[in-house]
C-alpha cells in the first residue's frame, strides 16, 4: 500500500497487511505520519514539556454527589 506522509508529502510503501494498513484503509479518518515526522514531533514535544509551557486540555471532571 502506498502512504503520503501528511507532514512532508513524502510517499512510502507499507505492508498490505499490517494493522497500520488495515487502520488507514478502515477508518479515513486516521492519516499516516513517516517515522522520522513521527520522532521529530516527539522530540519537540519533549522539549516544550520540559520548559513548562506545555500544557495538557483536558475536560474537567464534575463529580456529582448524587452518583458516587
Amino acid at each position: 500500500m502506498r502512504v503520503k506522509c501528511v507532514i512532508c508529502d513524502t510517499i512510502k510503501k507499507i505492508d498490505n497487511d499490517c494493522p497500520k494498513a488495515k487502520k488507514l484503509r478502515n477508518r479515513l479518518i486516521h492519516t499516516y505520519m513517516c517515522p522520522e515526522c513521527d520522532q521529530r514531533i516527539e522530540e519537540n514535544t519533549i522539549k516544550r514539556h520540559k520548559t513548562g509551557n506545555f500544557k495538557l486540555y483536558r475536560k474537567k471532571e464534575v463529580q456529582d454527589q448524587y452518583l458516587s
